[in-house]
């Protein structure tokens, strides 16, 4: 079951890892138990993101969940939807997804990409079905693109083309 967080407590489960001028910024929609525990993005075992972003040619080098904090080094930044709660998507409430949050977040920092690491992450804050890959629509001047979750309980889903697709247009000159 998700952890509930009252409004007296407003502490974000993990840091944004966000400034300005980033190519990119990853945003899931919470916090899994693993994460929470670890305190640290993407940390439980099963999950793809790590090796993913590293295979695909976002990252020079392998990182390790708790090195999150070093993805602006690379142009990257991390976010949630669901910034105060922790489990997987069907466990979380419906009005656990701040999209107004997360839109004045991109509109502050103008990443040159947003990248959902979830198809329910981007339906939350989008308000609508969407396809893996670019979006057409945009938040000011950022590009919108949805990706398979990485997650292992989302394995049935995974195909790392999408993130293959957009690393390539990460390092496309601009």
């Amino acid at each position: 079951m998700a952890r509930m967080v009252t409004p007296h407590a407003r502490r974000q489960v993990l840091p944004d890892v966000l400034r300005p001028g980033l190519d990119l910024v990853f945003c899931g929609t919470a916090a899994g138990r693993a994460s929470a525990a670890a305190g640290a993005y993407y940390a439980h075992p099963g999950n793809f993101f790590w090796r993913t972003v590293h295979a695909v040619g976002l990252l020079p080098e392998p990182l390790t969940p708790r090195e999150f904090r070093r993805l602006p080094d690379f142009g990257i930044g991390l976010t949630d939807l669901a910034k105060h709660h922790i489990g997987n998507d069907d466990e979380l409430p419906v009005l656990a997804f701040d999209a107004e949050a997360l839109r004045r977040k991109i509109w502050r920092h103008a990443p040159r990409l947003l990248a959902f690491t979830s198809k329910n992450a981007a339906q939350a804050a989008l308000g609508h079905a969407v396809p893996y890959g670019p979006q057409a629509c945009r938040w000011d001047t950022t590009a919108l693109w949805v990706l398979p979750s990485p997650s292992g309980q989302a394995r049935r889903f995974w195909d790392e083309r999408p993130w293959r697709a957009l690393a390539a247009v990460v390092r496309a000159p601009r």
